[in-house]
């Protein structure tokens, strides 16, 4: 039987809480541990909480993986990933050790149907600094698979505020 190819798939990791750093690479060895092989990843960029800015800031990176999993079966692993490494989904935009979204699937669309909560591209990644800028550092010539602009007419519609809010660290 013939194996599946590998798809390639951007994904972006946040954390607020605990040694942020450590997280991050933490959840990218558990991605490893999953078969989700890293091919690339961005240097780290910190955000300010949403909507709370009170909350504590966030650290966030974009990598670039290779998987044979498919994208329902990519999101259950992060979403274990997730668990594992201990966060809680009481309350939306909470603070958390583990955030990892699907930004990008192989440039496939997929869309959120009754049984499968799972929306790709991400709905709101075109608005997001931290997700914006750390995918163009590692993929210059990336191109939104259903708004058919270039990175970097995304990053140029972002707000002022936006681009001046968002830290290399």
């Amino acid at each position: 039987m013939l194996e599946k190819p590998a798809k390639t798939v951007f994904l972006s990791i946040g954390s607020n809480l605990g040694n942020k750093k450590k997280n991050i690479e933490l959840t990218k060895f558990k991605l490893e541990k999953n078969n989700i092989k890293i091919i690339k990843f961005s240097k780290n960029y910190e955000t300010l909480s949403w909507p709370n800015i009170k909350k504590p800031k966030f650290l966030n990176v974009v990598l670039k993986v290779k998987t044979n999993l498919s994208p329902y079966d990519l999101i259950k692993k992060c979403l274990f990933i997730e668990k594992e490494m201990g966060r809680s989904r009481n309350k939306k935009n909470e603070p958390r050790i583990c955030d990892i979204d699907i930004i990008d699937y192989n440039k496939e669309i997929v869309k959120s149907s009754k049984n499968q909560n799972l929306t790709i591209p991400h709905p709101k990644m075109h608005q997001r600094n931290f997700v914006l800028l750390p995918l163009f550092e590692i993929a210059k010539r990336w191109i939104h698979p259903i708004k058919k602009a270039s990175i970097k007419d995304l990053i140029n519609a972002l707000d002022g505020k936006d681009l001046r809010s968002i830290k290399l660290i």
